[in-house]
């Protein structure tokens, strides 16, 4: 447990860019209870920031992280606890997908079970090569059942099913192929490249991409029709946004726009 000089959660604000950094690097990250309450209150404070337009999720130490505290687990075995602290992850994770702000997943060392579930749940995610990515709970006779919601929603099927029955780790490279993550990239580039990428989305208006990160997750969950019709109106009503307005001005005009949010 980290005292209140050394927080589970860090949070460092950049140009617009929002890095929380998980902060317990002897356990490689792992998330005790109170490091998801940690990460919910952040992400709580951030929800109402207008300064904060991209949100970075990255990991101290030698892993971004391990999945749940297993000894916390074993530790404490009162059936309601062991529910209030899957369901408060899975809280957790639910933030992150209403986030207004787009987030990236800054991916190093390992990242198994909850820890996979988190690069899963991220908007878009970037790994170092020598990342390894699993859905490990089948060894120990834990199935990463809640690491699967995130998981099939991000990869296809069988791809996850082979995560999640094998219980074996992939790599970075393997991870890009099939969709968990957007990019593998040289260990020694990672910080450059996430730093670039959350630097381009901060450039864009916060208030489009909130409404775009919303419709996103709506219409996905959809039959493809119900999404056309629900798709429609949320670009009608965002042609009546000032940021859309400004945007295409700019674009007629050949200029940089100049964003209200």
């Amino acid at each position: 447990m980290a005292s209140d000089a050394t927080p589970l959660v860090i949070r460092h604000d950049n140009g617009g860019v929002c890095t929380l950094t998980l902060n317990r690097p002897k356990a490689r990250n792992a998330l005790s209870l109170a490091m998801i309450d940690a990460m919910t209150d952040h992400l709580d404070a951030i929800a109402k920031d207008p300064s904060a337009r991209v949100v970075v999720l990255a990991g101290a130490g030698s892993a971004f992280c391990a999945g749940h505290d297993l000894k916390e687990l074993k530790d404490n075995p009162d059936p309601a606890e062991t529910q209030a602290l899957f369901s408060r992850c899975s809280d957790m994770m639910m933030r992150l997908v209403r986030l207004p702000q787009p987030v990236i997943a800054k991916v190093h060392g390992v990242a198994t079970a909850a820890g996979c579930q988190l690069v899963a749940t991220a908007d878009l995610a970037v790994a170092g090569k020598s990342a390894k990515f699993a859905t490990p709970g089948v060894n120990i006779g834990l199935f990463c059942t809640t690491p699967s919601v995130a998981v099939s929603r991000t990869v296809s099927r069988k791809k996850a099913m082979e995560m999640l029955l094998t219980g074996e780790p992939i790599t970075a490279t393997a991870a890009e192929a099939m969709g968990l993550i957007n990019s593998a990239v040289p260990d020694d580039d990672l910080d450059k490249t996430v730093d670039a990428l959350g630097k381009l989305i901060a450039s864009k208006s916060a208030h489009i991409l909130s409404i775009g990160k919303k419709a996103f997750y709506e219409q996905i969950e959809k039959p493809m029709a119900d999404s056309y019709v629900y798709a429609s109106s949320v670009m009608a009503q965002n042609m009546l946004e000032d940021d859309c307005t400004e945007g295409i001005a700019a674009f007629v005009e050949k200029r940089a726009p100049n964003w209200r949010t």
